[in-house]
């Protein structure tokens, strides 16, 4: 099996995509397919205590809808599980991958930590 044959799931690494060779015509399966591949890469993946404004609101089980959360996390039988926690309520929600595409970071969890090492960072980054 191989890329024009449709696999539907792209969410291969960019490493392999790297290796794969050119495509001659671009309107092709194959070459959406690994645009798709892309796409679910680069999808941002958070830390603890980022806040993040979704792209769209996500509804959730009581019918409320969140749009700015904060990475956490509970436990659950001696694991971590990344969730979501709104922002104004508080409320716990699980959020899929896909729901975090074209989502922005509000406030990073650097800067809730100490002045000290927010200066630094800010400092890194304009390196």
């Amino acid at each position: 099996m191989d890329e024009t044959m449709g696999p539907v799931q792209a969410r291969a690494p960019l490493g392999l995509i790297a290796c794969l060779s050119e495509i001659s015509d671009p309107k092709s399966y194959a070459h959406g397919w690994r645009q798709k591949c892309k796409d679910w890469a680069a999808i941002p993946n958070y830390q603890e205590g980022d806040e993040i404004h979704l792209a769209a609101p996500v509804t959730i089980t009581d019918g409320s809808t969140v749009q700015d959360v904060r990475r956490t996390h509970y436990k659950r039988r001696g694991r971590r599980m990344t969730c979501f926690a709104d922002i104004k309520s508080g409320t716990l929600v699980r959020l899929s991958k896909e729901s975090l595409a074209g989502s922005v970071l509000i406030k990073g969890a650097v800067s809730t930590g100490s002045d000290v090492l927010a200066e630094f960072y800010a400092r890194q980054r304009e390196r």
